[in-house]
């Protein structure tokens, strides 16, 4: 694990998905700057544990981490995962002391490390800020509630065309793309054994629904995906 050092606003923030630039003002913006601190992490590297203080938010510079809750007889539930411009942790931000969650790299990723203090500061000065943290931490408890509600009630063909478009059109935006992922991570997402769904994703290549090539993977019936998707 390596520390970086900051640049500049663009180089950090450059490729947010939340609109920073256009929020905060120049103070702010230095503001920010001046507590971040830049970290480099490798492949499986833990980011952070589970029940540790929460003392940070994290934001993705580069990169692409899991999101995951750690069960009893080191069974894990792989809650999301989340890709550059993404800030991760904010549901922690007035939720309590520690993470409730894990974070690991799934592949080299450059996180930026944002006091907790400083982001309840920026809310106290900037009303438009604090209006865009709470509509994200809603729409991530939002996508909690569909994905839960979808590993309890869906069979497992709804599951896994899910995952595909999930990774499809939330990580990688594109029709094309290679699984960042082992099986056993691939079914933890989808709340199944490594064996069903292995199975499952061969019935979807044989059926041409997808095309499949180890782990890559291209969309043939995007439509099928979303009827499956929607029937469960």
């Amino acid at each position: 694990m390596l520390v970086t050092e900051t640049i500049t606003f663009e180089s950090i923030f450059g490729r947010c998905k939340f609109p920073l630039e256009n929020i905060l003002s120049p103070e702010q913006k230095e503001l920010l700057l001046a507590s971040v601190n830049v970290v480099n992490f490798n492949r499986k590297d833990t980011i952070i544990k589970q029940n540790s203080v929460s003392s940070h938010i994290y934001y993705i510079v580069n990169g692409i981490i899991k999101v995951s809750r750690e069960q009893r007889k080191g069974k894990n539930l792989v809650l999301k995962l989340d890709t550059t411009g993404n800030f991760v942790g904010l549901i922690s931000l007035l939720g309590g002391e520690t993470y409730n969650f894990t974070l690991t790299a799934i592949e080299n990723t450059t996180i930026a490390q944002i006091p907790v203090s400083t982001i309840k500061k920026l809310i106290q000065q900037n009303n438009r800020f604090a209006l865009e943290v709470s509509q994200l931490i809603s729409k991530h408890s939002i996508f909690l509630i569909n994905r839960l509600s979808g590993l309890l009630y869906k069979q497992l063909p709804g599951r896994v065309a899910d995952l595909i478009l999930y990774f499809s059109e939330e990580i990688y935006c594109n029709q094309e793309f290679t699984f960042p992922v082992n099986r056993s991570e691939l079914a933890e997402l989808c709340g199944t054994t490594k064996e069903s769904l292995i199975r499952t994703l061969s019935e979807f290549n044989h059926d041409r629904i997808i095309e499949m090539n180890r782990s890559k993977i291209k969309i043939i019936s995007h439509d099928i995906l979303k009827t499956l998707s929607k029937l469960g």
